[in-house]
């Protein structure tokens, strides 16, 4: 990830409004105002604005005429969202395999390393977060803004879900071997290998959240 972007107090306030509502923190249904968010946060209503206006945007928050709506996401969401993941996140591996740095690269290994040790240790919080910042190299990685801007708020919004599956043991080790293996091939610059890779880890990933939910 870009050590040097600049990070808005806008932005700020957004994902943790965003990683708020799809961690469960404001239930679906709930009405939220600018004047509570102001309080709980202590900011100004300019950045809660903004929040409120992206939430907007991707179809998190609604309008209700009396505040904001949680819409959240949806277990037919989810759905949705894996079925684009694995059409088009392994042509980011493809590219990323192609067209990272060295240090890019080195960060990745780091990430895969640091989620293999907190596996062992059973701490669920790290696994995701090493999950998390391992497809989001590859999405930076991969060097295409438009494949990056796609991806990174699909992958966002399947927080919640992928919460539930790192915290099951089994899952957890499974999709840790899937990323070493797409490291790999990344490392290898085998862009076949890498999308074949992250195709494999995807439709895995899929099979697992969707047995959670009990979809088709």
């Amino acid at each position: 990830m870009n050590k040097h972007k600049s990070i808005s107090l806008a932005d700020i306030v957004f994902e943790r409004l965003e990683n708020d509502i799809l961690g469960g923190k404001y239930a679906y249904g709930e009405v939220l105002t600018e004047a509570r968010l102001c309080e709980e946060m202590g900011v100004s209503r300019t950045p809660i604005r903004e929040a409120i206006r992206r939430l907007e945007q991707e179809n998190i928050l609604r309008e209700s005429g009396k505040g904001m709506v949680v819409q959240g996401i949806t277990a037919e969401d989810i759905a949705d969202i894996l079925d684009i993941r694995v059409r088009i996140e392994g042509i980011a591996a493809r590219r990323a395999a192609e067209k990272m740095t060295p240090e890019q690269k080195k960060a990745l290994v780091n990430a895969v390393d640091l989620q293999e040790f907190y596996v062992s240790k059973a701490d669920p919080d790290n696994v995701q977060w090493q999950d998390h910042a391992f497809h989001e190299m590859i999405y930076e990685g991969c060097g295409s803004t438009t494949l990056q801007s796609t991806l990174v708020p699909l992958h966002r919004k399947a927080q919640k879900f992928r919460r539930a599956s790192v915290e099951k043991i089994n899952r957890a080790h499974e999709s840790t071997g899937e990323h070493r293996r797409i490291c790999d091939a990344i490392l290898a610059g085998d862009g076949d290998a890498a999308e074949a890779a992250m195709n494999d880890h995807l439709l895995h990933a899929r099979e697992s959240m969707i047995g959670q939910l009990g979809i088709d």
